[in-house]
């Protein structure tokens, strides 16, 4: 199943469910409060409210407001290498807040305060039941399912200190959706091709089954931290092909069509645009 929330034309915002050319309303604002409810995905599945085209939706990010993303550097062997680091032994992990997070067509805001803005094509988990200190089975459970992310970063400024958080937090940065597809048509560790194009320019292409740690590992780990509700998003890294990594460096000017795509799981297409247009 593939759930995702668009923006309404009175304003509001409404949890579907994709069922070919069409998106049926599901209750709820969003597909985040669905995953929140006591019916949950089964609820989901059968429900029957309004419908849409599926064309030209206005996509907002697929869990708007997450009450936590947490985000894991360095887990491609590639993306290591060529950032010219050594293996971790455990995930290297920052948050980010929701105000970064954009829908799948909306556009990026590069800030008048970088020079270095950067591209990171990524798998998202997204939550789907609550869990602490999970053992394998739990977290494969907690796992609803996974969709498509671009953690846009500020190179100049996440590098100024060692803590990434400053880099990674900029708002309306994020793009995220444009759905959520359960973990029963991927499996819990998917092996996806995942790409990124810049202005049609292929610039990252690897496969999820290249993570170092998976999204099982990852939940199992931050579980073991801190709780995990429905609808909390674990960004699971980005593979080689970043500008910040390439001779000569290449960043995002500003006007360029940055497109994010997952096999079977969706694709976003964002605009560069100042901050502020």
């Amino acid at each position: 199943m593939k759930l995702a929330t668009i923006r309404l034309a009175d304003g509001r915002t409404a949890a579907v469910r994709v069922e070919g050319d069409r998106l049926v309303e599901v209750g709820g604002a969003d597909a985040g409060a669905v995953l929140a409810s006591p019916g949950g995905l089964a609820a989901a599945a059968t429900a029957e409210g309004p419908r849409h085209p599926l064309a030209g939706a206005d996509f907002a990010p697929v869990v708007p407001r997450p009450g936590k993303i947490l985000c894991v550097g360095l887990n491609y062997r590639n993306h290591i290498q060529e950032m010219g680091r050594d293996l971790p032994q455990y995930p290297t992990l920052f948050s980010k807040f929701a105000d970064t997070l954009i829908g799948a067509h909306d556009a990026i805001r590069r800030p008048a305060e970088t020079e270095r803005f950067d591209w990171e094509a990524e798998l998202a988990v997204v939550i789907g039941r609550q869990v602490r200190r999970a053992g394998e089975d739990e977290a494969v459970c907690a796992i609803a399912g996974f969709t498509v992310l671009n953690d846009i970063t500020c190179r100049d400024w996440q590098f100024r200190t060692r803590e990434w958080l400053q880099g990674k937090n900029w708002d309306s940065s994020t793009p995220v959706g444009p759905f959520v597809v359960t973990a029963d048509e991927t499996g819990p560790r998917p092996a996806l091709d995942i790409r990124c194009e810049v202005d049609g320019r292929v610039v990252q292409c690897d496969n999820t089954g290249d993570l170092l740690f998976d999204p099982v590992d990852l939940v199992r780990y931050v579980s073991t931290m801190v709780r995990l509700d429905p609808g909390d998003i674990i960004a699971t890294g980005t593979p080689g092909g970043v500008g910040h990594a390439r001779e000569p460096q290449v960043y995002l000017e500003g006007g360029e069509v940055v497109v994010t795509e997952i096999e079977s799981l969706g694709r976003l297409e964002n605009r560069v645009v100042p901050e502020g247009a």
